[in-house]
C-alpha cells in the first residue's frame, strides 16, 4: 500500500502522509493559512496566498490542530445587551377611570382597557381620547408601583394650552371618556444588560423613567442606577414617593433638579438637567425623558462619552 494519497482542498490537490491529517497537509501546502482573529487569538481561515511548501521532510509530527471559540472576558460579558423584541402594535380600546391630581400642574391618568397590552418600560402608546387628536403618551405605574394587567397609567401636565388633552383634563375629558390606544411605539425602552444605567427624566417625563426603574431593581438588583430628575417648577417634583422606594432598595444617587429657585427645598439642586450628568463612561446606558431640549442636550453628552443613549421624547405641553 501507498505512504501517500491526495485529496483536492479548496480546487488544489494536496499531498497526505501517513499520519498526517487533512487539516495538517493543506496548512503544509499553503493552501490554507493561520490568521489572526479578534482578541489576538489564533484562528484558521483562507490565505491571501499560497506559502511554500516546507522543505524538510516531516519527521515529527506536530499535535492535531484544535480550533476553539475564544472565551470573552467577565468584562465583556457584563456588557452584553439581551434584546427585548418588542410585541407587534396592537390596538385596544378602553375608557378613563381615573384622574387623580399628583402635584401643582401634573395628574395622573388610568386608561382601563378591555384587554392587556404587551409592552416593555419605556415603551410609549398613541392614546387617541374621543374628539381629541392622537397623542404618543408613556404608560407608567402608580407612584407607589401599583398597576393592572388592564390599566394604562400616563402622568400628563394639568391645563396646560399647548395641548388640547392636557388642557381638557377635568373639564371635557372625565371618567369614563373613551380612549383608543396603540401600541407600543418608540425605542426606548427598558433592556436588561451590563454597565451603569443611567435615568434622566424632565417633568412628566419622569413617567417611563419610573417604569424602566421599577423593572431594573426587580430584574437587575446588582445594577448600578442613577436617577436626574428636573423640573422648572420645584412645585412639579411630584415623584417623591416613587425615589424614596428607589432608595429604600439601594439607588443611592439620586438627584433632583429645579430651574427656578422659589420655594427650593434643601435637596433639589439649581441649574439644568445636563449640568449634573457628570462623569459619563463609554460602558454607560442613558435612558431619557422630557422635552426636546433635554433630550438632545443629554443626547449629545451621551454621545461625546460614548454611551448608549435611548431617547424618549415628551409631546409639547404633556
Amino acid at each position: 500500500m501507498s505512504a501517500r494519497c491526495s485529496l483536492v482542498v479548496n480546487g488544489k490537490a494536496v499531498r497526505v502522509s501517513t499520519g498526517d491529517t487533512p487539516l495538517e497537509a493543506a496548512l503544509a501546502d499553503g493552501v490554507i493559512a493561520p490568521t489572526t482573529g479578534l482578541h489576538g487569538s489564533h484562528l484558521l481561515g483562507q490565505g491571501a496566498s499560497p506559502s511554500s511548501r516546507r522543505a524538510q521532510a516531516r519527521l515529527h509530527r506536530a499535535e492535531p490542530v484544535k480550533l476553539s471559540t475564544p472565551r470573552a472576558s467577565k468584562a465583556a460579558e457584563s456588557l452584553v445587551f439581551a434584546e427585548v423584541k418588542p410585541a407587534a402594535q396592537a390596538r385596544r380600546v378602553g375608557t378613563v377611570t381615573e384622574i387623580v391630581p399628583l402635584g401643582a400642574h401634573v395628574v395622573e391618568v388610568v386608561v382601563t382597557i378591555t384587554r392587556r397590552l404587551d409592552i416593555e418600560p419605556g415603551h410609549q402608546v398613541t392614546a387617541t381620547f374621543e374628539g381629541f387628536d392622537p397623542i404618543d403618551v408613556s404608560p407608567t405605574l402608580r407612584l407607589d408601583g401599583t398597576t393592572e394587567l388592564n390599566e394604562l397609567v400616563f402622568h400628563l401636565r394639568l391645563g396646560h394650552a399647548c395641548d388640547a388633552v392636557a388642557h381638557a383634563l377635568g373639564e371635557e375629558i372625565l371618567l369614563g371618556h373613551p380612549v383608543k390606544i396603540k401600541g407600543p411605539v418608540g425605542r426606548g425602552y427598558y433592556r436588561p444588560g451590563g454597565g451603569r444605567l443611567l435615568l434622566v427624566g424632565r417633568e412628566t417625563g419622569f413617567a417611563p423613567i419610573w417604569a424602566i426603574a421599577r423593572a431594573a431593581r426587580y430584574i437587575e438588583p446588582q445594577r448600578e442606577i442613577v436617577v436626574v430628575i428636573g423640573a422648572s417648577d420645584p412645585l412639579d417634583l411630584y415623584m417623591r414617593p416613587s425615589l424614596d422606594w428607589l432608595r429604600a432598595t439601594g439607588v443611592s444617587r439620586i438627584t433632583l433638579v429645579a430651574d427656578r429657585t422659589r420655594q427650593r427645598p434643601p435637596d433639589v439642586r439649581p441649574g439644568p438637567l445636563t449640568a449634573h450628568l457628570t462623569g459619563l463612561k463609554t460602558t454607560d446606558v442613558v435612558h431619557v425623558a422630557g422635552d426636546a431640549s433635554t433630550v438632545g442636550a443629554v443626547e449629545v453628552l451621551a454621545a461625546g462619552a460614548g454611551a448608549r443613549c435611548y431617547p424618549i421624547l415628551i409631546p409639547p405641553g404633556l
